[in-house]
């Protein structure tokens, strides 16, 4: 248990410090017969700040009721 709660607590962490990351994606623009065109385009994900609060906080939680129990 303590090992998901430092996994949880350092993934709570990093998406603070990230909200949302970007890729890049190759879409066709154009195809017509042997001819295609081609164009890449950024996309972004990104997700609402209350989720990896959520998240380092159930990771906290976790590691205070896991030190509890073993004591």
């Amino acid at each position: 248990m303590k090992t998901i709660a430092i996994i949880l607590i350092v993934l709570g962490i990093a998406g603070l410090i990230y909200s949302g990351f970007s890729y890049t994606k190759k879409e066709k623009v154009l195809d017509v017969g042997p001819l295609e065109v081609q164009a890449e385009k950024e996309k972004t994900i990104s997700w609402p700040t209350i989720v990896p609060a959520l998240v380092l906080a159930g990771g906290v939680v976790l590691l205070l009721t896991g030190r509890k129990k073993g004591a």
